[in-house]
């Protein structure tokens, strides 16, 4: 499986549609394209061998493909056509069946199959074990990273000098003023590796809040200008670090570093998840 950058990451992430229940699904008119399918006929049978393929996995096409009517705009008069909203389970089957010669279907393998893995995760995140937990916490922070990177240059900041400088302040405020720099020299890690990869859980989980109340109170605030949001970002950081120490918590700075990196758990998760999709199946069962 490919892996993702940001660019390949925000195309499946757009077009992530929310219920009033809470739960995510994907429009297959919406991922057609995506998936670079210009004919709806011919991606229709790609949903059609995936519906047999999920059947086969024992699980129900109508709780994962369920079909709606959808009315569009016609050459003539808006006419009536099929759609379906489908579960991310739906669309990693789909991509599975996919033209594999197509770059982007190897893309979205990598992206469903994290996706679904994770939400499996979440739904059982009492019981994991701490690498576990690692995977779910460091995958919210990557999509509340990427809302807080759009927030932040709506606000003001443009430049990548100035984003360097407002993602600096966040974790000065946090890590009672070390930067970036003292943070990854701290950590013993070597260059290229990224700090975020070397936290545990408890850690991941105090700049996940850190990255999410953030992006609020930009968006809230309606803050605007590099400098104003540089020293929100920082403030929102030093705020958190106050909660920890008066819950009588650990110091981000002073929690361990695990020794495997969460890159390294990614690949091994992703060849347990190769091996289960042989299968037919994803759902968690250890």
């Amino acid at each position: 499986m490919n892996d993702l950058n940001v660019k390949d990451y925000k195309r499946f992430e757009d077009i992530k549609r929310l219920r009033d229940d809470g739960t995510y699904y994907w429009s297959a008119r919406e991922l057609a394209p995506v998936l670079e399918y210009s004919k709806w006929e011919n991606f229709h049978k790609v949903v059609k061998r995936a519906m047999i393929s999920c059947e086969n996995a024992g699980h129900s096409v109508f709780n994962e493909f369920p079909e709606v009517r959808k009315l569009v705009e016609g050459s003539v008069a808006p006419r009536t056509v099929t759609d379906y909203e489908l579960s991310r389970y739906a669309c990693y089957l789909i991509v599975q069946n996919g033209d594999p010669r197509k770059e982007v279907i190897a893309l979205g393998q990598t992206y469903f199959a994290i996706q679904t893995y994770r939400q499996e995760l979440a739904d059982h995140f009492n019981q994991l074990d701490e690498d576990k937990r690692r995977l779910v916490v460091l995958g919210d922070i990557r999509q509340w990273n990427q809302l807080l990177a759009e927030t932040a240059h709506d606000a003001g900041v443009i430049t990548n000098e100035e984003f360097a400088i407002f993602q600096n302040a966040g974790y000065i405020g946090l890590y009672g003023g070390l930067s970036v720099d003292d943070i990854h020299q701290r950590k013993e890690l070597e260059i290229g590796q990224k700090i975020l990869d070397y936290m545990g859980s408890t850690e991941l989980i105090a700049n996940l809040f850190r990255i999410s109340q953030t992006e609020e109170k930009l968006r809230k605030d309606k803050i605007h200008g590099a400098d104003k949001a540089t020293a929100t970002h920082y403030t929102v950081g030093k705020e958190v670090r106050k909660v920890i120490e008066e819950i009588g918590g650990t110091m981000p700075e002073d929690l361990p570093t695990p020794d495997k990196s969460i890159s390294e758990i990614e690949k091994e998760q992703l060849e347990l998840l190769k091996q289960k999709a042989k299968n037919g199946q994803l759902m968690l069962d250890e």
